[in-house]
């Protein structure tokens, strides 16, 4: 496994070549990093599950380049996901669609849809278009970690959790800090009204606002496995704990304004919600880092990107 830091044409070429040899790569995105494999290749994308260790029931999603490359994976789109697309991608957000037979049951986990997104980050659209150029038709990228952990945000992250399991040809581009922090909203574009399965920076507002369509009842119930799905996920080894009440050398992570207890370790104090996205994996991983037993949240309130953080904090403490 090499770390490439000077994402140059030449080294996103290379990048690019690997994915295409049916290597893997992690690359960083506007939300997470993403751990890429040609989502063409069955081989690529087994290995890919095995170094997550994910079950291969739970589905990926298919990154591409541009709108036009929809079509390779996505049948029977409705004419609100394209307003979607149109307003959103490049971008945080993921649209599940009726598949075509290129997406194959090794991505979709069996289910007849699959999700398909466009990143915004300049290395991710950049690599997925050197890609495209070699003949690659999209790149399957989870999260750059072990399944149901804390996602990776930054490239230290990436190698702790997966570069041990990576092959000498495999590569891990570093693109910084991701500016997003969680990951993309998902949307079931799949019936006549859009359904929010995971929700992200596309806000419900955002959707309805855009579409002109209601968001449909069964928004973020389990009709279709998406990723990010699970009771409990984004997890550290440390428990966590929604609330306040940290004690000594309790880990806490709560807004600038809520005071620390005396004898507890500040994790993460942000002074707005954009912050509190970027800092809570990081905030996570430090906790355990310090070898922290417990980490007390306070949820920011709100809505829009606050109801996405509460999601990842609800399964992060959620027991299983």
């Amino acid at each position: 496994m090499h770390i490439i830091a000077n994402c140059t044409h030449t080294e996103l070429k290379k990048a690019a070549r690997a994915l295409k040899d049916g290597n893997l790569v992690a690359f960083p995105t506007e939300t997470v990093y993403g751990l890429g494999a040609d989502a063409t290749n069955k081989r690529a994308v087994a290995r890919m599950y095995s170094v997550k260790n994910r079950p291969t029931s739970h589905p990926v999603i298919v990154h591409v380049s541009s709108f036009n490359k929809l079509q390779n994976w996505a049948l029977d789109v409705p004419e609100y996901a394209i307003k979607l697309g149109r307003n959103f991608w490049p971008g945080p957000m993921t649209l599940v669609l009726k598949r075509t037979n290129l997406a194959g049951d090794f991505l979709t986990g069996g289910q007849s849809n699959v999700g398909v997104r466009i990143p915004s980050h300049p290395i991710a659209l950049r690599l997925l278009t050197l890609f495209e150029d070699l003949g690659g038709l999209g790149v399957a990228a989870p999260s750059a970690n072990k399944f149901g952990g804390v996602s990776a945000t930054n490239v230290d992250a990436v190698n702790e959790e997966v570069g041990l399991q990576l092959n000498r040809e495999d590569l891990i581009l570093d693109g910084g800090q991701c500016e997003g922090g969680i990951e993309s909203t998902i949307i079931d574009c799949t019936t006549s009204n859009p359904a929010i399965l995971r929700p992200g920076a596309i806000t419900y507002e955002m959707v309805t606002n855009c579409t002109g369509v209601l968001i449909s009842e069964h928004s973020m119930k389990k009709s279709i496995r998406a990723p990010g799905g699970l009771e409990k996920h984004y997890s550290p080894n440390a428990k966590v704990i929604i609330g306040s009440n940290a004690g000594i050398d309790d880990g806490l992570i709560a807004m600038s304004t809520v005071l620390t207890p005396s004898g507890a370790i500040r994790l993460a104090a942000p002074k707005n919600i954009e912050e509190f996205a970027r800092s809570f994996y990081n905030a996570l991983r430090k906790a355990d880092q310090l070898g922290l037993s417990k980490i007390f949240v306070v949820s920011p309130g709100g809505e829009g990107l606050a109801n996405a953080i509460r999601d990842r904090i609800n399964k992060a403490a959620a027991d299983g």
